[in-house]
């Protein structure tokens, strides 16, 4: 299996190959465009990416940024130079939350040679070009979704009590003690708390896969789980679910809509403090 993370030695010696693809997700929560990051520097060949306008659907869900159609993410990839047979390296430039949910959507649209790079662009040891990428169109194929690897509202309602559910917002946000963002504070109830952030070192590179699987045991976390993983509106619960799959344990659901969605509906329960 490729990935889900590589290292910039390996990308720095595989850029030229004819059927690498790599793709600049950068993305910002203050509003400021991805695109000037990527003008202001981007890993040479590099194709940039609109995070909202790309691979965030419209109205196609709940939630803040649901899933996009499986059109307008096939026409997405296929304008970044992604064929069928591509591999696709992606970043961003905060520790690879954003890099993490393209690379959870290409393989939900059924393109499985994906992956990110570890460190996110800091990693990168080698030059940076400020020309925007071209790339010939490609002929990607976005398959039909797979369904068995997201979850919406009244699955998770179902789910829950039998399911490891796991919150990946920061502990205040989850003990309800603030919610900068959505109307309603607190967590799913039964859901545990383990922020993204938990999965990667102060360089912003993934944990080996022996701390990561000691950081998920710790919420009880193993080969036989059922998880579920949501954050604010899902983006960043992607991160989780790389993490997973990077410490031997594949299979976790992702929770597209998240808190975005979960408080959005008057009949949700909602949980404070500490589970």
């Amino acid at each position: 299996m490729f990935g889900p993370v590589v290292s910039s030695r390996w990308l720095r010696e595989h850029l030229d190959d004819a059927d690498l693809v790599v793709i600049d997700i950068r993305w910002f929560l203050d509003g400021r465009p991805g695109l000037e990051g990527y003008r202001s520097g981007h890993i040479p060949g590099a194709v940039y990416v609109d995070h909202d306008r790309e691979i965030t659907g419209a109205g196609s869900g709940g939630g803040r940024h649901p899933l996009p159609a499986r059109n307008q993410f096939q026409e997405a990839m296929r304008r970044a130079g992604v064929n069928g047979s591509s591999t696709v390296v992606v970043y961003d430039e905060q520790g690879g939350f954003v890099a993490a949910r393209l690379w959870w959507t290409l393989r939900y649209f059924g393109h499985q040679r994906a992956a990110i790079l570890d460190g996110s662009l800091a990693a990168w040891p080698g030059p940076r070009e400020t020309q925007i990428a071209t790339p010939v169109e490609g002929d990607f194929i976005a398959a039909a979704a797979h369904p068995e690897q997201a979850v919406d509202y009244a699955q998770v309602r179902e789910r829950a009590p039998h399911v490891v559910l796991l919150d990946a917002r920061p502990p205040s946000r989850y003990r309800g003690e603030q919610e900068p963002v959505d109307p309603v504070a607190g967590h799913i109830p039964g859901a545990r708390n383990t922020p993204w952030e938990s999965n990667v070192d102060e360089q912003g590179s993934l944990l080996t896969p022996d701390r990561l699987r000691r950081l998920y045991d710790r919420v009880g976390v193993d080969h036989t789980s059922e998880v579920i993983a949501y954050r604010g509106s899902g983006a960043r619960a992607c991160h989780v679910i790389l993490a997973l799959e990077s410490a031997g344990i594949p299979g976790a659901k992702l929770y597209p809509g998240s808190w975005s969605d979960w408080c959005s509906h008057r009949d949700a329960p909602v949980a404070v403090g500490h589970e």
